[in-house]
């Protein structure tokens, strides 16, 4: 990023520029190097971090944090990336390589944690950017988030990809003594090719669902989300089957199913993507989403219903119920899921 760069933030002191978000406020940029180099770093202090979602959205939440903004998972068909062009940076290399980090997150999440205006709502992280991406190695902010949350018992979620919340086991295994914790690893694929292509800043599908069989030992409940499923990629039934078998392996407390969904935006990305690296694949994905961001219902109770079959015995039902995420938006951004009334 150049200095004569735009960011549609105020700097400090310039309360006459326009902002698109009043939360935020630029403070400076940071270069990354050793194990953050290529990655750029725009701290920000934020007004405020709890985020209400509008009542009219279809989420299963009401509020929630995020630390972050822009993800170095660089997942090629992330919901998310949007929420750059909002900021006046790119939704391709600006949204992976360019970090939004909210400084004082915790600070602020203390502060509205104590007034008398909060009721002690459940809080959902993960449903913008990944709360465990690289920077959160830097920042420990999602660490601090957690420990502040403990403290209110105050419920809370998280849906990541990344191994790096098993750095934070000790926090919640606490945390789930004093109040309710669900944790979601997403994995969409076993399939390593498949995996590198779209999703290369992730830890290996693998290195996942051991991170769920740890969190649910350490009795943190932690289910998979099978998220987002790829046409063409990750969608053969071989390979659903083969990954819903190693959710089960792994003693998912749940198994979330969702289908890929590209809303505008992100369908012009992922297209581009495609004809980059797949264009075989192009003609395929211009027909299933000819109607819209969702694909046709049947895809859905087509995956729900090879998952399902997969799971061997009434026990493991049980430990691992086979829920639907379709198109109503309930699930995590690592699942591709999320809309934008979770944009904070």
């Amino acid at each position: 990023m150049t200095a004569s760069t735009k960011l549609r933030w105020a700097l400090a002191g310039a309360d006459d520029n326009p902002r698109l978000f009043d939360v935020d406020g630029l403070v400076d940029r940071h270069v990354g190097t050793g194990a953050f180099a290529g990655l750029e770093f725009l701290h920000v202090n934020a007004r405020t971090i709890i985020n209400e979602v509008p009542q009219a959205s279809r989420l299963g939440f009401r509020f929630t944090v995020n630390a972050y903004r822009g993800c170095s998972h660089a997942c090629a068909y992330c919901f998310a990336r949007p929420s750059h062009a909002y900021l006046g940076l790119g939704i391709a290399e600006d949204f992976d390589r360019r970090i939004v980090v909210k400084v004082n997150a915790v600070e602020c999440l203390r502060s509205e944690l104590r007034s008398r205006r909060w009721q002690g709502d459940h809080i959902a992280m993960g449903t913008n950017t990944d709360p465990y991406q690289r920077a959160e190695g830097r920042y420990h902010l999602t660490r601090g988030i957690i420990e502040v949350l403990s403290q209110h018992r105050n419920p809370f979620s998280i849906v990541t990809k990344s191994t790096l919340v098993l750095r934070d086991l000790d926090l919640l295994v606490e945390a789930a003594k004093r109040t309710e914790v669900r944790l979601h690893l997403s994995v969409g694929t076993l399939d390593r090719s498949v995996w590198r292509l779209t999703e290369p800043g992730t830890p290996p599908p693998d290195k996942r669902l051991a991170a769920v069989r740890r969190l649910n030992d350490a009795g943190v409940p932690c289910g998979v989300l099978i998220a987002p499923i790829l046409p063409g990629l990750s969608d053969a039934d071989a390979q659903v089957r083969e990954l819903a078998e190693a959710c089960a392996a792994a003693g998912a407390a749940s198994v979330t199913v969702v289908p890929l969904h590209l809303r505008a935006g992100v369908r012009e990305h992922f297209l581009a993507f495609l004809r980059r690296e797949r264009p075989d694949l192009v003609a395929l994905y211009e027909e299933r989403f000819a109607r819209g961001a969702y694909q046709p219902a049947s895809e859905q109770r087509r995956l729900s219903a090879l998952v399902a079959a997969r799971l061997p015995s009434p026990a493991a039902r049980r430990r691992a119920p086979v829920q639907r995420a379709g198109g109503d938006e309930r699930t995590g951004p690592c699942a591709g899921a999320h809309g934008p009334g979770a944009r904070s």
